[in-house]
């Protein structure tokens, strides 16, 4: 029965059917078609899925497209291979279509319309021989309800969720456009937990966008957005060694089980890799519910430098420097990574976004005092990235300013200091977290039990909203005595917070804690664990003491 639905006739295209949710700027959400998303960007604020993780799956393929369009026309339709360039051509003319597209305000109707009508045939959801982001090799794979494919649930037979968003009919039965958003979702976040139709093929890992610390920029709209991350020079400065081809473009849609493939050269290729083959089964003409799965692309995340969107790290190889995809620390502040996600350093590789975004505020000229917006999004996995336990997203705004130095070495440069700011805060959290340890031996506990990373904890929340504030009232022109200044301010702000926090444990430690105990050949009470710590804070910050006495 469901093959029949299945293989009828083509339908519901992703060019004119609405399935992409927006939100539009009096906070309505939305259902667009993919050449609407496009000719109306400037008017929704943001993309609006169901989650952040199914935006960040949405926007790549909307950067695909902008990707394949751009690349061969310029503003105005006319042909310009930006891939046939000379490099002294090159970054001259990637930055003036990109101005000339920024200023423009909108996306220009006439080279997206072309565009779309040229692949209108690869857009169909539904189709006997090539249905969209899918592989009808697939039949023979894993077969899971569509609570698996729902995101919001994530939940197969042999593992529900305790607390779920949806019941009932709501599990059984996605629409069409619902399933065409999850589709891309599971493409690229999907855990490991499938097995192999095949014997002996190797382990593809989660989806590819799962495996990252993914990281976007982010504008005042959805127009805005699209063309931050549209990275038309890796890292901001290299030109791509291959000319765009998105999945749809291909001769033939990618069938093979678990296939290793070389690192994809080109945005496009990469943005809509096929880390899965999936194929919908049909409830009927309206719904889905549910899919068949088989492992998809892969390559080693060693060095895999076309990727923009994404943190890195050293890998453990000490005679080899290589870089991998580092993805973000589960309850970790983004302004806690400010280091790893904005300061180059020896040794260090910066998300290519970041860098992009870098060289167009720098030679587009964007203006420095325009506020820059940075997303994290991360899908946390259990064991084994066996199956998906969690997910959050983060954002950070500051002056662009501050990334035009980006490339200073000078320890006057702001990034230098708001990276100190931030290990200084690092320090300051381990104080706290001291304090409470020491006040839960003060009180009876031999090892002072969670109270330290409790604790810790709770300072990096008290910290959280002034941090942010202070990062996003930085005028990178201020140096000098208005630099020293900007940095005291902070540093009484995290000092007051430190102190009241400090002050309430030392309330809420009770009588036997006021009184003490001998441990060892150290005596704990509470007032000694507070004066202990004023004293750290005061180390700490040094400039605060000589200001107070003067």
């Amino acid at each position: 029965m469901r093959k029949e639905l299945r293989m009828i006739k083509p339908e519901f295209n992703l060019r004119d059917e609405p399935w992409i949710r927006v939100r539009t700027r009096d906070c309505r959400v939305e259902e667009v078609s993919l050449k609407d998303v496009f000719f109306h960007a400037h008017e929704y604020e943001d993309l609006a899925g169901e989650t952040a993780a199914q935006d960040v799956a949405m926007l790549r393929l909307l950067l695909a497209v902008l990707h394949c369009t751009f690349s061969r026309v310029d503003e105005n339709g006319e042909e310009n291979l930006l891939f046939d360039l000379e490099d002294d051509e090159l970054e001259d003319e990637v930055f003036r279509r990109w101005k000339a597209l920024y200023d423009l305000g909108h996306f220009p109707e006439e080279p997206i319309r072309d565009y779309l009508e040229q692949w209108r045939e690869r857009f169909w959801l539904f189709h006997e021989e090539r249905p969209f982001w899918q592989a009808t090799s697939a039949e023979t794979g894993t077969e899971y309800e569509v609570s698996k494919l729902n995101g919001e649930i994530s939940e197969s037979s042999n593992k529900l969720r305790l607390f779920s968003t949806r019941a009932g009919e709501g599990k059984k039965v996605l629409s069409n456009a619902e399933a065409a958003r999850w589709l891309l979702y599971l493409n690229g976040f999907d855990d490991t937990s499938a097995k192999p139709k095949k014997k002996g093929l190797p382990s593809p890992g989660a989806g590819w966008l799962g495996k990252l610390g993914i990281i976007t920029a982010a504008g005042k709209t959805l127009f805005e957005t699209l063309l931050l991350n549209l990275t038309f020079l890796k890292d901001g400065n290299k030109a791509w060694q291959q000319d765009n081809i998105a999945v749809w473009e291909k001769e033939k849609a990618p069938y093979k089980e678990r296939e290793e493939i070389q690192l994809p050269e080109n945005q496009a290729e990469l943005l809509t890799l096929q880390s899965r083959r999936l194929l919908l089964h049909r409830a009927d003409e309206f719904a889905v519910d549910g899919f068949t799965l088989l492992g998809g692309d892969f390559f080693p995340k060693e060095s895999a430098a076309t990727e923009q969107m994404t943190l890195w790290g050293k890998t453990a190889d000490k005679k080899i420097i290589q870089y991998q995809p580092r993805r973000h620390r589960a309850g970790i502040q983004m302004w806690r990574e400010f280091a790893s996600i904005f300061c180059a350093e020896e040794g260090t590789y910066l998300p290519g976004i970041v860098r992009w975004n870098q060289a167009l505020y720098k030679k587009a000229k964007l203006g420095e005092k325009r506020q820059c917006n940075f997303r994290i999004v991360s899908v946390q996995y259990g064991d084994k990235d066996f199956f998906v336990n969690d997910a959050f997203e983060d954002r950070l705004s500051f002056a662009a300013g501050l990334l035009t130095e980006m490339r200073q070495n000078s320890g006057e440069a702001w990034l230098s200091r708001i990276k100190s700011e931030v290990e200084s805060c690092d320090k300051l959290a381990g104080i706290v977290g001291g304090l409470a340890k020491d006040l839960t031996i003060a009180a009876g506990n031999d090892t002072g039990g969670s109270a330290f990373p409790d604790a810790r904890e709770t300072c990096y929340a008290a910290l959280d909203f002034p941090f942010r504030a202070w990062l996003n009232s930085i005028e990178p022109s201020s140096l000098g005595e208005s630099m020293e200044e900007k940095i005291l301010e902070w540093q009484r702000q995290a000092k007051e917070r430190a102190l009241v926090l400090g002050r309430e444990l030392t309330r809420n430690a009770g009588l036997v804690a006021m009184v003490g105990r001998e441990q060892g050949e150290i005596y704990y009470s509470a007032p000694k664990a507070f004066e202990v710590m004023v004293r750290k804070i005061n180390k700490l910050y040094p400039a605060l003491r000589s200001v107070n006495k003067n």
